[in-house]
């Protein structure tokens, strides 16, 4: 594995890779991304990760400061993958212009998550788009986990960069039911356990809820009692109806960000 730091030596290793793959992380490394990472070393012919903890996107600073870093161990774990280069750009490599607030997005990013972070989607495709004139992949990876993520992406790419596949990845979950995320390394065990209770309360209820929606509000109030601090939202949702061009087939899933703490946790299954 190769680890760069330096654009223009990022460039002369990759310029004439056919089928790259890219996998882009804000570090943090864990079993979710390295389920990426395979898909990725499956069916592209080189793997490309990139670290960048991009500050545009966080809405409040502090979740910017306390955001877990430890290069030393992933650069660790991705060695013991099939990873052929790791990207370490700066700052001033990533936003040699200055973010672009009007970059355009499906509307998507009004509903659920975006309406509790304002901007947070149109920092997270300007970045994706920056990596992408950086690093010009054949393929991305983005996980299932945050679901309206990869829709807007999968949207923006394919509107703004035609050649290129975004590929969506199943949700890789821990032994406890909780999928995987690098917000995880913040929570007690505690509030673990709280996570835990929370999906199998869901998952258990799960067509209980989609045969009667007026439901939402009693599991609201049974999640909260698990001792969970704050439910941003708790929907119900077809992800064949997100995105235009709709689906016929209905695909329900179930849609929950809630905080304990102060660490925001999302999921849906």
């Amino acid at each position: 594995m190769k680890i760069i730091s330096n654009k223009k030596k990022l460039l002369d290793l990759i310029s004439f890779e056919n089928n790259l793959g890219l996998v882009p992380t804000m570090g943090a490394i864990h079993k979710g991304h390295i389920s990426l990472i395979k898909k990725s070393v499956s069916i592209c012919k080189k793997t490309i990760v990139t670290i960048y903890v991009n500050k545009p996107q966080f809405n409040r600073s502090i979740d910017f400061t306390k955001y877990p870093r430890n290069l030393k161990k992933d650069i660790k774990l991705l060695k013991n993958q099939k990873v052929d280069y790791l990207y370490l750009p700066s700052d001033k490599q990533i936003y040699s212009t200055p973010p672009n607030k009007k970059i355009k997005i499906d509307s998507l990013y009004k509903k659920l998550c975006g309406k509790m972070r304002p901007g947070h989607f149109q920092s997270v495709a300007d970045v994706v788009n920056r990596l992408i004139k950086i690093i010009s992949p054949n393929k991305i990876f983005f996980g299932e986990k945050d679901m309206q993520q990869l829709k807007i992406i999968q949207s923006f790419v394919k509107k703004n960069h035609k050649s290129i596949k975004v590929i969506g990845c199943k949700t890789i979950r821990e032994k406890n039911g909780m999928p995987y995320s690098s917000r995880n390394f913040l929570l007690s065990k505690l509030e673990r356990l709280i996570a835990s209770k929370v999906y199998k309360f869901l998952l258990k209820n799960k067509n209980k809820l989609i045969k009667k929606r007026s439901y939402l509000k009693d599991c609201k109030y049974k999640i909260k009692k698990f001792g969970v601090d704050k439910i941003d939202y708790l929907e119900i949702i077809d992800i064949n109806k997100m995105i235009k061009p709709y689906k016929n087939k209905k695909k329900l899933r179930i849609f929950i960000a809630y905080f304990l703490g102060s660490t925001r946790l999302i999921d849906n299954f």
